[in-house]
């Protein structure tokens, strides 16, 4: 890639202070001269609202055509309305692996120098939708039944990424999550075929270790430095991925990226902050940590370590903060912190 480049991807604002953050964060990309071609479209509420659909046509379309995407939070009903937009973008685009790291960026907080990956299966597991009710005695929820898949496949699909990125990025070791002792069968699958997949090709690389999940969730609250790349199935994931986030001051500091053979949708994993939304005040971090991400993805690591370390010394050099993270900064205050670290180093 040279350095006139030009990079299509799929710009999604999201909802409540999507908005706000995304501007945040392009205004950085744009200081670091990073070569996307944004294609804005919309999803989730401002999906609904606009073209009564979560998922517009034009939206799918556009991340079909660019293969990558950087999105800000979607506003997903509870207990009702329409199925995530997060969980049809990962289905439809077949983005696999859903990839959380979780590094401390501000010192001083319960738990210091943590560096973790979680590594989530992204499109098996209960997250599949097939659920539905029974109907007893005039009661049409009466019963509510969930069916997990997991397959061979699945499972070695996403241990194959995780091994490999825990190599590729000089880790020393990939601890395999699981309940099989309990459901045998759903995640004894995915701990059968982890143990054959790392006898076979990873023995000689790297170090494997398995823990149940409701152990790995205590362990990771005592003595989370003993883990280092942690891989696991779907609601898992989705749990651990929160909790580890936890570790390094919330989700507001938490990037994630979803990747597939064909796309790449990288992401704030946080909400969508209703409350918040139009006042200035939301904290862009995570987004911004996601775009650093997608610049490691496409091959620009520099841009996307320079990124990081601009974040970084904004908020521990110039102690600039949003009020989250114990400051005063607004939204744009802080944007305009970071893009000065860029330009001046």
């Amino acid at each position: 890639m040279t350095a006139t480049t030009r990079i299509p991807a799929t710009l999604i604002p999201g909802d409540g202070i999507g908005t706000e953050i995304t501007e945040a964060t392009c205004a950085v990309l744009e200081a670091l001269e990073a070569p996307f071609d944004w294609d804005m479209q919309v999803a989730g509420m401002a999906g609904v609202q606009s073209a009564g659909d979560p998922l517009p046509a034009a939206t799918l379309d556009s991340i079909r055509r660019t293969k990558l995407a950087l999105k800000g939070p979607l506003e997903t009903p509870v207990g009702g309305g329409y199925r995530s937009s997060n969980v049809r973008l990962r289905e439809e685009f077949k983005l696999y692996a859903n990839l959380r790291p979780a590094q401390t960026v501000i010192p001083g907080g319960r738990f210091e120098n943590i560096n973790l990956v979680l590594v989530r299966e992204n499109n098996e597991g209960l997250y599949m939708g097939y659920e539905h009710f029974i109907p007893i005695d005039g009661d049409p929820h009466a019963v509510a039944i969930a069916t997990g898949v997991n397959t061979r496949q699945g499972s070695r699909r996403i241990l194959e990424f995780a091994f490999d990125y825990a190599i590729a990025k000089g880790r020393k070791k990939v601890t395999v999550v699981h309940k099989a002792n309990i459901m045998k069968a759903l995640t004894g699958i995915f701990l059968e075929t982890a143990r054959d997949l790392y006898a076979q090709k990873y023995k000689d690389k790297i170090v494997m270790d398995e823990v149940i999940i409701d152990a790995c969730a205590m362990k990771l609250v005592m003595n989370p430095w003993q883990f280092d790349v942690l891989v696991t199935t779907n609601l898992f994931g989705d749990i651990l991925s929160d909790e580890i986030a936890g570790l390094i001051g919330g989700l507001g500091m938490a990037p994630g990226a979803n990747i597939g053979e064909h796309a790449a949708i990288f992401e704030a994993v946080h909400g969508s902050a209703p409350d918040i939304a139009g006042r200035g005040i939301a904290n862009p971090t995570a987004l911004m940590l996601a775009a650093a991400m997608m610049l490691d993805h496409i091959g620009l690591n520099d841009r996307g370590d320079r990124m990081r370390k601009a974040i970084f010394d904004t908020l521990n050099v110039d102690m600039i903060r949003t009020g989250d993270l114990g400051g005063k900064a607004s939204t744009k205050d802080y944007a305009a912190a970071v893009v000065a670290r860029v330009k001046n180093g």
